[in-house]
């Protein structure tokens, strides 16, 4: 009878966390798609050729966002450019190099925390180290980007090393290797999905990125080359975002480039996911 008893408690207990399981995740997907559907909803009709494809005049008070654009896509490249040098370069050395554990454990309990930081503080900072030294530019943006960023990168990269099987390692030293050609010729091409992941969750990162780039990048439209742009200060798309809502009252536009944004969120996600189970199916083979 006690057992009895005991089953049906925890049959009951059972039923009790799936059904507050899957109400947990219907609530999470009714978000998710809520969101979704709303600003594809109310910014798809605002999208236009000329939107996009054009610069803003203040003299004729025409809206476009292609500065906008190409200044995302420059600080994009920057960023990544030196994120990912320091970011790989850091997980190799703690992964392969560093005997020091206690050392490693504290660098990797800073980067944890580092990831926690909210992007205000990271602004506030920039505005510090980059701004005041280079002036308020794109370059001032990305070099603040890069200290948001390098820990996503160093931990991803880190945690794939660690998925390299140690008999790699000595089947290669076995033969003759030494330890920089081996983590050259054996470790980092099986760790090169973790590595890719890593640069598109921080692109992602990057892309909805705006506290930050307030203090650091500016709020100009303006449109110039890449070198010459790097150092001039420029609007991202999500800065923009902010301006025509808050500052202008362009809700409108506001909404187009939202879209716009989640759109190529959704892009990265699938991207992410996509390269995982291709370096996937290549290391069953």
């Amino acid at each position: 009878m006690l057992n009895r008893s005991l089953s049906k408690k925890r049959r009951g207990y059972e039923v009790l966390m799936k059904a507050l399981m899957l109400l947990s995740v219907g609530l999470t997907a009714a978000l998710v798609l809520f969101l979704l559907v709303y600003v594809l909803i109310e910014g798809i009709p605002n999208i236009t050729w000329e939107l996009i494809s054009t610069k803003p005049s203040y003299l004729t008070g025409h809206i476009g966002i292609l500065p906008d654009i190409l200044n995302t896509v420059c600080i994009v490249i920057a960023t990544l450019l030196i994120v990912l040098p320091l970011g790989v370069g850091a997980a190799i050395y703690l992964t392969e190099y560093a005997s020091n554990k206690k050392v490693v454990g504290i660098i990797e309990y800073a980067a944890e925390t580092l990831s926690g930081i909210p992007s205000i503080i990271y602004g506030l900072v920039g505005m510090l180290l980059f701004s005041n030294n280079m002036g308020t530019s794109l370059m001032a943006g990305a070099c603040t980007l890069v200290i948001m960023n390098l820990p996503t990168i160093m931990r991803t990269t880190q945690e794939s090393l660690k998925t390299v099987p140690q008999s790699y390692r000595e089947g290669a030293f076995g033969l003759g290797a030494g330890k920089w050609r081996v983590v050259r010729t054996v470790v980092l091409p099986g760790c090169v999905d973790g590595v890719i992941t890593g640069c598109i969750l921080s692109v992602g990162r990057i892309l909805g990125e705006s506290a930050a780039l307030l203090f650091t990048a500016g709020f100009a439209h303006t449109m110039l080359t890449f070198p010459t742009g790097m150092k001039s200060p420029g609007a991202t798309l999500t800065v923009a975002l902010y301006v025509y809502a808050k500052e202008q009252g362009e809700f409108g536009v506001a909404f187009a480039i939202a879209a716009i944004l989640m759109v190529l969120t959704v892009i990265i996600n699938f991207a992410a996911t996509a390269v995982q189970k291709h370096f996937e199916k290549r290391k069953n083979i």
